[in-house]
């Protein structure tokens, strides 16, 4: 079951397609999308980072940040993000360490499910039954902005 709306986002260190090291802290003080995803490039996967892509500028314009992960390697994520040009960043967890964190884990895969996360690292909301066609739009109203 995944964590709770309350509890504080576990923190993380990692890297993304690009080969950055990214953290949950260099984001305090912003809205965290992070969502949690099966595999790069399958069917309702690239539905659902079609649809972040395809509603990114309302996240900007609310000052969100949009994070995918998947227990993809860099490489595939960087082709992944390549072949849809998706614009936010997808981070690697090869390891499942942020997936096991997070309480996602489906056996060697990530689990659908997308925590918003507020600027002070606590959870404000849960999806674990994502519209992988409308899930970013879906996600803005469950903010509330």
């Amino acid at each position: 079951m995944a964590l709770s709306v309350g509890t504080m986002a576990p923190n993380f260190t990692t890297i993304d397609d690009e080969g950055k090291t990214v953290s949950l802290s260099d984001f305090k003080g912003k809205v965290v999308v992070l969502y949690f995803y099966p595999k790069d490039d399958t069917p309702g996967c690239t539905k659902e980072a079609q649809s972040f892509r395809d509603n990114y500028e309302q996240y900007q314009g609310k000052d969100m940040v949009v994070l995918g992960v998947s227990m993809d390697d860099q490489a595939s994520h960087k082709m992944f993000k390549e072949k849809y040009g998706l614009p936010f960043q997808l981070l690697v967890d090869s390891d499942g360490t942020i997936t096991k964190a997070y309480d996602v884990d489906g056996g060697g895969y990530s689990k659908r499910v997308t925590y918003i996360i507020d600027g002070d690292g606590k959870i404000t909301y849960v999806d674990e039954k994502v519209k992988t066609d409308t899930h970013a739009q879906d996600i803005l109203a469950a903010a509330g902005l």
